[in-house]
């Protein structure tokens, strides 16, 4: 739990700098991308699982399978998207 709410407000910055550099190179800060949309994807499950942890007082199986889910999401995202679906930041068209 403890990574996890380190993590996630770096993550968060991570995100956001990314966008601002998207709007400079590109002229805009989001283009739903498959890479962007499971990044958002993956940080959307993490936001529900610390506000499960925080707000909710989840513990247990119900905060573990949220974490799993995030990191299924997460995973995806650097091995499923780079092989599977094409886009700007992926390589499945090799």
């Amino acid at each position: 739990f403890r990574l996890h709410a380190v993590a996630f407000p770096i993550w968060t910055f991570a995100v956001m700098a990314g966008a601002i550099w998207a709007q400079y190179a590109w002229g805009r800060y989001w283009g739903w991308d498959p890479k962007e949309t499971w990044a958002f994807v993956s940080w959307v499950a993490y936001a529900a699982y610390l506000h499960a942890r925080v707000t909710a007082g989840w513990r247990g199986r119900g905060a573990a399978g949220i974490a799993l889910v995030g990191y299924l999401t997460m995973l995806f995202n650097f091995i499923g998207v780079n092989i599977f679906i094409p886009g700007l930041h992926s390589y499945a068209g090799l």
